[in-house]
């Protein structure tokens, strides 16, 4: 979930954008390919076009830079989602399928979720960018739940958990094994979890 839009990492620092704008989509763009870690913030710089001073007036640490970078990641993804949503209004049942697809697709690709293989490399709970994953990964899910109680459904906590639980399970399977393993079963999997706790009509 890089979503830095159509512009290589090679025209960043010839973008007409601000410098700090700049520095978070070379960051972006360069963790996504080489982890969180393994980049520095001369790296970053350079392709920000800018320097390091810069970078520091603007992130006091790599720490908060990171932090921004996650942060911007998820307004990315709300803002498709909002882009795509109103299709739905008023059939919360279409609704709750179409955010499942939505958030499948968006975040299941050849490098698995950007949150979640983040959360992996950071292993101190308290670095910055910690928070901002954890807050949004709650939030997802309970968006998650709610579109399950707009739609009806049974045990829609319960079901909001196993719906979350599976996609986790389907970023770290593509990291391991790629598209083309157990992840293909994933749409199956979530339409066999919402019949189960759709309501029998009683005849």
């Amino acid at each position: 979930m890089n979503n830095i839009g159509t512009l290589a990492l090679e025209d960043i620092a010839k973008a007409d954008l601000p410098p700090k704008d700049r520095i978070v989509r070379a960051a972006r763009e360069l963790f996504y390919r080489s982890g969180l870690h393994s980049v520095g913030v001369d790296a970053i710089a350079e392709a920000a076009g800018t320097n390091k001073m810069t970078l520091y007036r603007h992130f006091d640490s790599k720490d908060l830079l990171i932090a921004e970078c996650m942060r911007q990641i998820c307004a990315d993804f709300l803002n498709a989602w909002e882009s795509v949503s109103p299709s739905c209004e008023g059939d919360p049942k279409r609704l709750l399928k179409l955010w499942l697809d939505f958030s499948f697709d968006q975040k299941t690709h050849s490098r698995g979720c950007a949150l979640a293989n983040a959360a992996v490399q950071l292993p101190d709970k308290d670095h910055p960018a910690k928070r901002v994953i954890e807050d949004n990964k709650r939030k997802f899910r309970e968006m998650t739940a709610q579109l399950c109680r707009n739609a009806g459904l049974e045990d829609p906590e319960l079901l909001a958990d196993e719906l979350f639980l599976l996609c986790e399970g389907a970023h770290v399977s593509v990291e391991s094994v790629g598209t083309e393993g157990p992840v293909q079963q994933v749409p199956r999997m979530i339409e066999n979890m919402v019949a189960r706790h759709t309501p029998r009509i009683s005849a």
